[in-house]
């Protein structure tokens, strides 16, 4: 598996900019050994000029990085009922992740609706080879492990997936081990980690379609006592899942060095876990 480091970690709490700015977190990422980022629109979407995108690019690149995925607008992360907006029109989605030399994007889909609309998206997206993928989220389709592999196999496309996170569908009480990912595997194309633990009177709360309000805490990654992280990299090596795996923490950090040493405890975590 190849570790990712998603501009998550270092987004404000509307998911609309970047605490530090990108070029610190790249450089953050290639220290630690990261060998990708995941970009967001807080740091890099439709709202960006192309000089921008470039510059990106080559900062990416010169660093030995790749971006691993990108997702182009803020209504998809916030996951609003303007979320599938970009199924409608995904040419300037498109457009970012191509200028960022990146192969996969993430849309939502909030009702079935948004079916026929995501087919189209993806044969578009197919003509430029591009991938689409939706995360295991709250509050979409892609809810409950069965109905998204119903969903996937009605959108009939190659290139649209999966975007495994095992939290989301833990606070769905669905299972999301060995064999989950077994179900997933044709699908699976990114695999994004957090940590969360139920708690009916936790801090936390979030709507979702399949358990009404789900409340909870936010655990770093390696904590105990919520996702069982065994049960998932056992899961990822019985598959021999190989591409990216990328920390997607929540973390409300604020400076350069509290990002580095959250990123580098991920990535310490991260090789233990994933030994053979």
């Amino acid at each position: 598996m190849k570790l990712s480091l998603s501009v998550r970690i270092v987004e404000s709490a509307d998911k609309t900019r970047l605490s530090i700015p990108l070029d610190e977190l790249l450089v953050i990422a290639k220290d630690l050994g990261y060998s990708a980022v995941c970009m967001r629109a807080s740091a890099a979407g439709i709202g960006a000029s192309e000089e921008r995108l470039a510059a990106i690019r080559r900062q990416v690149q010169d660093l030995g990085l790749v971006v691993s995925m990108v997702t182009a607008d803020f209504n998809v992360p916030l996951n609003n009922e303007h979320g599938p907006d970009a199924l409608r029109n995904i040419g300037p989605t498109l457009d970012v992740a191509q200028a960022l030399g990146c192969d996969l994007v993430r849309v939502c889909l909030k009702r079935r609706d948004d079916i026929p609309y995501a087919r189209q998206a993806a044969q578009a997206a197919a003509k430029r080879g591009i991938r689409l993928a939706h995360q295991c989220h709250t509050a979409t389709i892609f809810e409950e492990v069965q109905p998204m592999l119903d969903v996937l196999k009605e959108i009939g496309q190659r290139n649209f997936g999966i975007i495994y996170e095992p939290a989301n569908l833990y606070l769905c009480g669905q299972s999301y081990g060995p064999e989950t990912l077994a179900k997933l595997r044709p699908w699976l194309m990114n695999v994004y980690v957090q940590n969360h633990k139920l708690d009916s009177q936790g801090p936390v709360a979030l709507t979702t379609y399949c358990r009404d309000e789900v409340r909870f805490h936010h655990l770093d990654p390696w904590e105990s006592g919520g996702v069982d992280f065994a049960a998932v990299f056992a899961g990822l090596k019985e598959i021999g899942y190989q591409g990216h795996f990328t920390i997607h923490q929540a973390q409300g950090i604020q400076t350069a060095r509290e990002a580095k040493s959250f990123a580098g405890k991920c990535a310490d975590w991260f090789r233990k876990q994933a030994r053979p």
